[in-house]
């Protein structure tokens, strides 16, 4: 397995994406993840040792952006039978998944993200866009 830490270059396989600057005064921060193009967003939270994802999208696409926690983040190009790649996502960082690129995610330590999504996640519209596969096995846990 590969494991990536070089600056973000392409979605997803250099790196956490980068975050524009934060606009910030005397009440505090103001930190935009994605503008545009979003009709979903999900707050997940996850207990150590488990995997969420193992799957594809054929046509959607999501960000995942660390609340608290860490997960590591494992893709590859669909029909791609080499190792997945795997990026260590912390909080306050987010990584990117277009449509065609398995992925699944493991949680080293109970953690919370927001999945920010291109297209709607109501359950028909979702399970039709969605094919699942076995890039990481579960150790003990449903993913």
């Amino acid at each position: 397995m590969k494991e990536n830490s070089q600056p973000f270059k392409s979605p997803p396989t250099d790196g956490p994406v980068p975050l524009p600057p934060a606009f910030e005064d005397a009440r505090g921060k103001i930190q935009t993840l994605v503008d545009g193009g979003i009709q979903s967003v999900q707050i997940i939270t996850s207990k150590a040792s488990t995997v969420r994802a193992n799957h594809y999208h054929k046509a959607d696409s999501h960000y995942m952006y660390v609340v608290t926690g860490s997960m590591k983040y494992y893709h590859r190009l669909v029909g791609d039978k080499a190792p997945p790649t795997m990026l260590v996502v912390r909080a306050g960082e987010m990584v990117f998944t277009p449509p065609q690129v398995e992925h699944a995610v493991e949680f080293p330590e109970d953690t919370v993200f927001l999945n920010i999504t291109g297209k709607s996640r109501e359950q028909k519209t979702y399970e039709d866009d969605l094919v699942r596969v076995e890039l990481l096995k579960p150790k003990g846990h449903a993913g």
